[in-house]
């Protein structure tokens, strides 16, 4: 599987990008893994603000329906309107086309919090 390394991670299975702010934020090549295939993505509304933790959306899959959780505090920016012709690209390729907002951190130094590459490839052993 793939890990970028210029990007973090949450424990929920999203990735942030690390080095941005506003940062694109999507969920992990093994989310995506575990969901099967994407049928369906609900996410916010540009202007939402969102604190660390919080629900933003919705992925459905075949196999279940699991909340995205943000990984930071801050403000949507940008949601990729592309998800909803195309809820494929999560699966097809969850760290580019599948991305699914653009936060602005409240506090960028949160990011530093997050788990880098080798940090989640170890939680997931």
């Amino acid at each position: 599987m793939n890990f970028p390394d210029h990007l973090r991670y949450t424990k929920d299975h999203e990735w942030m990008d690390a080095k941005n702010n506003p940062s694109l934020i999507g969920i992990t090549q093994h989310a995506q893994d575990q969901l099967g295939d994407v049928v369906f993505v609900d996410l916010p509304k540009v202007g939402r603000t969102l604190s660390p933790g919080e629900a933003f959306g919705v992925v459905e899959s075949v196999k279940t329906v699991s909340d995205l959780y943000a990984p930071v505090g801050g403000v949507v920016k940008e949601v990729n309107e592309g998800l909803k012709e195309h809820p494929e690209w999560v699966n097809q390729d969850p760290y580019g086309k599948g991305w699914m907002i653009k936060l602005e951190a409240t506090d960028p130094r949160a990011k530093e919090k997050l788990l880098e590459s080798a940090a989640y490839q170890d939680l997931l052993k």
